[in-house]
């Protein structure tokens, strides 16, 4: 006779990877130094802030270019001149604060808040994808005009 045992089912384990502390606190200085150049810009007026190679060279707007003014925007409650300053770079912060916080609370135990599980492929093409769409927003909100211009920081 066939031996007709059941077939285990493989129970489903959600990957728990938590980058190490010192990346974590890295990702912490980062926002931290960000907010406090926010703050310092908010508060000269906009006179002390970082200048852009790019723009000072070529009047071109880099893909960070409207990063501190945008900060400072937020620190001000305007959520509207914060997007028109750098959308794409606040979008990126609201996903990099969250995945740092869920990262922390696993940590040290507290909740596991849902995040994204992506392939090793989708990995790989991670950084290339969001290098191509700076490029692009770099290329797009120099253009001059109509709704382009807009996008100019």
């Amino acid at each position: 006779m066939a031996n007709h045992s059941p077939v285990r089912a493989r129970p489903l384990i959600r990957s728990t990877h938590v980058p190490s502390d010192g990346t974590l606190a890295g990702i912490a200085a980062l926002g931290v130094g960000g907010l406090l150049l926010g703050a310092v810009n908010a508060l000269s007026g906009g006179r002390l802030g970082v200048p852009c190679l790019l723009h000072a060279t070529t009047g071109l707007d880099c893909p960070l270019c409207g990063t501190t003014r945008m900060v400072a925007a937020l620190l001000h409650g305007d959520l509207t001149g914060a997007l028109r300053y750098n959308a794409p770079v606040l979008l990126g912060g609201v996903v990099v604060g969250y995945l740092w916080l869920s990262w922390v609370l696993e940590r040290f135990g507290v909740r596991l808040l849902p995040r994204p599980s992506l392939s090793a492929r989708s990995r790989a093409a991670l950084i290339p994808v969001l290098v191509t769409l700076g490029l692009v927003f770099m290329v797009v909100r120099n253009l001059p005009w109509p709704p382009f211009a807009a996008l100019y920081a």
